[in-house]
């Protein structure tokens, strides 16, 4: 915890003795803590450094856990990510040193490599990690950010900290939204670790100072074609062409000695002044002679000429580059130079084996025949097993090949082919991770590959995306389509909020533009539900709204039924509970009338609980009973666990423990077998609830402490207030009556900032029951009446928390107001 909380400190700018003073605390034990020498401090004490410091949820839950001496469960194996070593890397003796002496105090150490395209940037800093990596016992990190890669799109910041917080173990839902949220929760995650990180083809200085950590030990090695110099405290190393000497070096170690053997000294230092000095050319050359056993090195040099007069409009470096690429690209055979050209019209970072087999229209078999045939003569890097991908100036050649030599008819074929195969590997992916939702996406196009494993879509996630932009860019509608609806539950599962709407703004052009009404429903349904899970109800009120007059206009069934019961879930997350049954009393019309078993499944837990909430109990069970016996005869478990969460609140209610009971325990053993936090949510929060209606507080407060917990762990901020919210009701049971005060004022705030008036109602009642047992009855009576004013300005007499109804309210007021008679 004392990196932690020193590494905090330093962040906002404050001394020991400053930060003691804002949190009430003792200087020594700030300290001590910071040393090491108090290792386990009280819960209230850290709560009270999180304030001071204006922590967020989630840095408040790592330093949570580093107080408790818990294991984060964020925490992985160390990531290993460094691409293999360059297996003739020659020279850059003065570079490596330099790169060497940095990453060995306890600071961050920053090292930038300048130098123009081909000069070998990459090779350096990939073989001076090796050497140093085992000085970083965390592990180390490689994100490629394409700040000059021809036809991809430069790495947001945004982007690259949402995969290297997943690389670091932060679950996907709990990655903020905010670029600089993600970035103080990535530089958190590494405040106490000792990490070796490479930022590859940076653009320029504002693509990877998000990326930067703020304190700990950790190396990081940027390249880039410019020099960095708006980087504060970082060490530049500008890199040169190689000196004669070590590009001979290098040219023999990749033609092989017994190439070179008889070869004259000036010979082979032309061959490598014709290629620029450069080893990106040097490589590539050496590559020709080998694969030529006829060639000798003068004839070699007569071949490079020959390139470099038909270039002589090129700067020299890159006449240099161009000039290998053409002698290797027309040495290649018309099959291979065909392979070349297509692959290079893959708009992602890397490809597989059978994704390059698609693009070429042949067998994987084939395929991976001339990928290392490629892989032979240079012209293609295979940086991690069976990932393919090429050099920025090398995919440059191979989109000037295709654009010239393909024709157009040509190119647009062989990217259709690319957008089926990812288009139906992504539904076989889903469909494998997700079997009972299959009914709501996309089925797989004919010729769909087998179903990859449950890792592929983590894998292949950054091109699913970057070929959903081509798409769109480039007149593939259906193909965005496609991609939006079956990509979007992996999207909302992971928190990628973002890329979701995105994603789904794309499809909504597309269809919009094309005239197509259902993918335009379609679109609409997704950015709906994704501005319902951001707690921005209005707008996804507004995008519902659209999507269910596009499916009545167009007598699209499934997509009403879709569109209600999303209305509905954007009614009662506000409170208005009667609205919300009439949506999903419409949505369960129309699931049995088409035989939509699992549109009635959700539409009747829906309903359900829409009556539960409203304090309608006879038709609140009767409908998740239904549910439930739904779910469980088609094996529908995550179903079946939300049908159990709202039974048990029902028998709550009833004061019927042992049925609460067994459904609360059945719901948390689905939960956690399914690895379905929110039910796991749900079920714990309900067991509090029970555990308080048998007066017993202790047990209570684990299961909210549990809550908040996960909810903080995964950025779900509606569950957060009711753990919140929880544990002032049992500060109150325990007569703690300022503690129950400071957790309502939190889940007021919280409720407020989400814009649900039913918990802003609640919230306010524990806010009048802890001044009341204060004796404080002004503040009682005026909590009391915001409540009761926003149960009016709801339509409703009641909360779905029992004991917070308009009744109840008013003879609390009527009893303060005898009070004050009385006084």
């Amino acid at each position: 915890m004392g990196s932690l909380l020193r590494a905090w400190r330093e962040r906002a700018l404050f001394t020991q003795e400053e930060l003691a003073e804002r949190a009430g605390l003792n200087v020594r034990t700030v300290s001590r803590l910071e040393t090491g020498a108090l290792r386990r401090p009280r819960s209230a004490s850290v709560r009270l450094l999180a304030e001071a410091l204006d922590l967020d949820d989630a840095e408040l839950a790592i330093l949570a856990g580093a107080a408790s001496g818990a294991v984060p469960r964020w925490t992985r194996a160390a990531p290993r990510q460094l691409p293999a070593d360059v297996a003739a890397f020659v020279g850059r003796t003065r570079e490596l040193a330099l790169v060497g002496e940095t990453g060995d105090g306890g600071a961050v150490a920053v090292t930038a490599i300048d130098g123009m395209a081909g000069i070998g940037k990459t090779a350096l800093a990939v073989h001076a990690a090796h050497r140093v990596a085992a000085r970083f016992p965390d592990g180390d990190l490689f994100m490629d950010l394409h700040g000059h890669s021809q036809g991809v799109a430069a790495a947001e910041p945004a982007e690259t900290l949402a995969r290297l917080l997943e690389v670091l173990g932060v679950p996907g839902e709990a990655i903020p939204q905010d670029v600089n949220d993600r970035a103080a929760l990535y530089r958190t995650m590494l405040a106490d670790r000792k990490m070796l990180i490479v930022l590859d083809n940076a653009a320029d200085e504002a693509q990877v100072r998000p990326l930067l950590p703020g304190a700990g030990g950790s190396l990081v090695l940027i390249t880039s074609r410019r020099r960095l110099v708006g980087l504060d405290d970082a060490r530049t190393i500008s890199v040169d062409v190689l000196p004669i000497p070590d590009a001979i070096a290098l040219f023999t170690r990749t033609a092989g000695e017994e190439r070179v053997t008889d070869a004259p000294l000036e010979a082979l230092a032309e061959v490598v002044r014709r290629c620029g000095l450069l080893p990106l050319a040097i490589r590539l050359a050496a590559a020709r002679l080998k694969a030529h056993p006829a060639w000798s090195v003068e004839h070699l040099l007569e071949r490079l000429e020959e390139h470099r007069r038909l270039l002589s409009e090129l700067q020299a470096g890159h006449r240099s580059i161009a000039a290998a690429l053409d002698l290797s690209y027309r040495e290649l055979t018309a099959a291979e130079r065909r392979a070349y050209r297509l692959l290079a019209l893959h708009p992602g970072t890397d490809l597989a084996r059978d994704a390059a087999a698609a693009l070429l229209a042949t067998t994987v078999t084939r395929t991976t025949a001339l990928l290392d045939r490629l892989l032979e003569a240079h012209l293609l890097q295979e940086q991690n097993p069976g990932r393919y991908r090429f050099h920025d100036l090398v995919r440059a050649h191979g989109a000037e090949r295709v654009a010239d030599e393909e024709p157009a008819a040509d190119r647009r074929a062989a990217m259709t082919r690319l957008l089926d195969h990812y288009s139906g590997a992504a539904s076989a992916a889903m469909d494998l991770l997700y079997p009972y939702e299959a009914d709501t996406r996309p089925r797989p196009v004919p010729g769909t590959p087998s179903a990859p494993d449950a890792a592929w879509l983590d894998t292949e996630l950054a091109n699913l995306l970057a070929l959903a932009q081509y798409a769109a860019e480039h007149d593939f509608p259906r193909h965005v389509r496609h991609l939006s609806a079956t990509l979007h539950r992996c999207l909302r599962g992971r928190g990628r909020y973002a890329e979701a709407e995105a994603l789904h703004t794309r499809a909504l052009s597309a269809a919009r533009a094309m005239a197509d009404r259902p993918g335009e429903m379609e679109a609409l349904l997704e950015l709906g539900e994704i501005h319902s899970v951001s707690s921005r109800y209005e707008a996804a009120v507004e995008d519902t709204t659209s999507a269910l007059a596009i499916a009545r206009a167009i007598g699209h069934e499934t997509g009403e039924l879709r569109a209600l019961y999303g209305l509905g879930v954007s009614a009662g997350s506000r409170g208005q509970y009667a609205q919300a049954a009439e949506h999903y009393a419409q949505a369960l019309e129309i699931a049995r009338r088409i035989g939509h078993r699992t549109g009635e499944l959700d539409a009747l837990i829906g309903f359900g609980n829409a009556h539960r909430a409203a304090g309608e109990r006879e038709q609140a069970l009767d409908a998740l009973v239904r549910a439930l016996g739904i779910a469980r005869a088609i094996g529908h478990r995550i179903g079946e666990l939300r049908a159990l969460n709202g039974l048990a609140r029902i028998h709550l209610a009833a004061d019927d423990l042992r049925s609460a009971t067994d459904c609360l325990t059945r719901a948390l053993e689905l939960a956690r077998g399914a690895g379905h936090r929110l039910g796991e949510l749900s079920a714990l929060t309900a067991l509090g609830s029970l555990n308080r209606g048998q007066g017993r507080p202790g047990p209570a407060a684990d299961c909210y402490r549990q809550v908040l917990g996960i909810a903080r762990e995964i950025g779900n901020r509606n569950w957060q207030f009711e753990a919140i919210h929880g544990m002032g009701r049992v500060q109150h049971d325990l007569r703690h009556p300022h503690q129950a005060l400071d957790h309502h004022s939190k889940a007021l705030d919280l409720a407020s900032d989400l814009g649900q008036r039913g918990d802003q109602a609640r919230a306010h009642d524990g806010l009048a029951c802890a001044y009341a047992t204060l004796g404080r009855h002004d503040q009682a009576r005026h909590h009391w009446s915001q409540a009761l004013a926003i149960l009016v300005a709801l339509g409703t007499d009641r909360t779905e928390e029992r004991g917070v109804d308009a009744e109840s309210i008013r003879r609390h007021l009527a009893g303060r107001a005898e009070m004050t008679a009385r006084s």
